[in-house]
């Protein structure tokens, strides 16, 4: 089987967890920036960081005949001090025209504030002056309706930009229909613990059906686990589904998406 996986953060895994995704089929990946866990001091770690999703990983990924791609983007979960966002803002350009950057990503909101929504839409600027892909975030606790619906509304004030080229990640049963009646992909992730299970993600594909969603594991540093689209595919065989619908929303899905960035090449 082939899987994409178009969202992991694969700084925070183990060489252990490169060879799994290598024996189970799981050859092309996509790494959006985010949150490390501890806020960033200065634009100086930020440079650090992103040198490391376009030049580091990608060779490190290469190793196990993985190919790496990225996002670029400041994360809502450090967008609340503004001068150090605007300054990190200012330095995205030269990372975004790296070879293996597909876009400006994961940008959002997290808890919906005002500086958040104000950096937001400043990536939301650069994206449509670029024509970059975007990746968003969604809160993940009680406030994920209305920020999910604050973000599309940003996103539909800004004429340049096209929802088939915006995916919203970390959609829920209660967000999904909005978010599909907009025109705009979605994401749906597995954490063992929260977000969603894969017996949530393939409910949903039956629910909504196969458009537009792209399934992923996210793989950080929380409790999470790198073959989990693996996993996930496995349950929608032990429904009886075709092996041409896993094909679809695990390996097309995800490479029609990504492909709308000329970067974008299967190995």
């Amino acid at each position: 089987m082939r899987v994409i996986d178009p969202h992991m953060h694969l700084v925070s895994r183990t060489t252990d967890d490169y060879l799994a995704l290598a024996y189970g089929g799981i050859h092309t990946v996509a790494e959006p920036a985010f949150w490390p866990g501890f806020d960033r001091a200065s634009a100086a770690s930020f440079h650090d960081y992103f040198h490391q999703l376009t030049v580091t990983e990608p060779a490190r990924a290469a190793r196990f005949k993985i190919r790496h791609y990225c996002w670029i983007g400041m994360n809502a979960k450090e967008a609340e001090h503004l001068e150090l966002a605007r300054e990190v803002i200012a330095m995205l350009p030269q990372y975004l025209d790296r070879p293996n950057a597909l876009g400006i990503g994961e940008v959002g909101l997290n808890k919906n504030s005002r500086n958040e929504i104000a950096i937001f839409e400043e990536q939301v600027e650069l994206a449509a002056r670029r024509n970059e892909l975007l990746l968003i975030h969604t809160p993940h606790l009680e406030d994920k309706l209305k920020g999910t619906r604050i973000i599309m509304d940003i996103l539909k004030n800004e004429p340049r930009v096209t929802p088939e080229r915006v995916l919203i990640d970390h959609a829920e049963e209660h967000t999904i229909g909005e978010i599909k009646d907009n025109g705009f992909w979605y994401g749906l992730t597995l954490y063992p613990d929260s977000k969603g299970s894969p017996a949530r993600a393939i409910d949903a594909v039956e629910i909504f059906g196969p458009d537009r969603i792209c399934i992923n594991s996210s793989a950080d540093w929380s409790v999470s686990d790198p073959i989990a689209t693996l996993k996930c595919a496995n349950e929608m065989r032990r429904r009886g589904h075709p092996e041409a619908l896993a094909e679809r929303v695990f390996f097309e899905n995800p490479r029609d998406f990504l492909g709308q960035s000329p970067k974008f090449v299967l190995p």
